[in-house]
């Protein structure tokens, strides 16, 4: 089933084990309050009253760094047997600049 994200929601795929950075930087998993997820699918982004569309900065492919409390219930989905993150755009905290 294909789905695509309404307005400003980005689908997310959480990233898992990660424990360094590819700068070298060492993640501890019981300290760190963020996590890394892979844009899956992006919505088209809100209208203004005035109608015009604001566009969305992230994109399919990228990497995102998100609070972790998003990774656990509400926002938590299961499609076609796979958990995936659906988020607000506001809510990522970081893009990563790196290609992937």
């Amino acid at each position: 089933m294909k789905m695509n994200p309404m307005g400003d929601k980005i689908l997310l795929k959480p990233q898992e084990g990660q424990e360094t950075t590819k700068g070298g930087i060492i993640l501890t998993s019981n300290q760190n309050n963020y996590s890394y997820a892979d844009v899956i699918a992006v919505g088209n982004g809100l209208f203004t009253q005035t109608g015009d569309r604001i566009p969305m900065t992230t994109k399919i492919g990228d990497v995102v760094l998100i609070h972790s409390r998003l990774t656990k219930g509400d926002n938590e989905i299961e499609l076609e047997n796979n958990k995936y993150i659906l988020v607000r755009e506001s809510e990522v905290e970081m893009v990563s600049t790196d290609k992937v």
